[in-house]
């Protein structure tokens, strides 16, 4: 079985935007069927919603090529809301979504969320024996 992830944004657009950076490395994990994005409908939204913004300057087509292959492979799922204090709310739905998937949450704001084992910065997440 492959091992699930929760890609937060910061993390799918630093992989877009270079594309030789731990990011990106996983991503190309998720590419070669290594690992499984697991995400909803608000993760995914928020995923087209930020990686088509233009003050980005992430190519559109990549964006939009890289969206439809989330949709097609990814394990979709929508999970209760936590009542767990998060100095974020927009980041609840990464952390309830890792959180009943048993899942591990990538992040680049690590500070964001609570210490816990399944949360990993993407370096860190690369170098582990996930």
């Amino acid at each position: 079985m492959k091992r699930l992830v929760v890609l937060d944004t910061n993390v799918i657009v630093s992989a877009l935007k270079s594309p030789n950076g731990t990011p990106a490395m996983i991503l190309n994990r998720f590419f070669d069927g290594e690992i499984q994005i697991c995400c909803g409908k608000d993760i995914f939204s928020e995923y087209e919603d930020v990686l088509l913004r233009p003050e980005l300057k992430i190519d559109p087509e990549k964006a939009i090529s890289f969206l439809e292959i989330v949709k097609e492979l990814s394990f979709l799922t929508n999970p209760p809301a936590s009542k767990i204090d998060l100095p974020d709310e927009d980041d609840r739905i990464f952390y309830d979504t890792a959180k009943n998937n048993g899942a591990i949450l990538i992040t680049g704001n690590i500070k964001h969320f609570p210490d816990e084992d399944f949360i990993m910065a993407p370096r860190h997440f690369f170098e582990s024996e996930w």
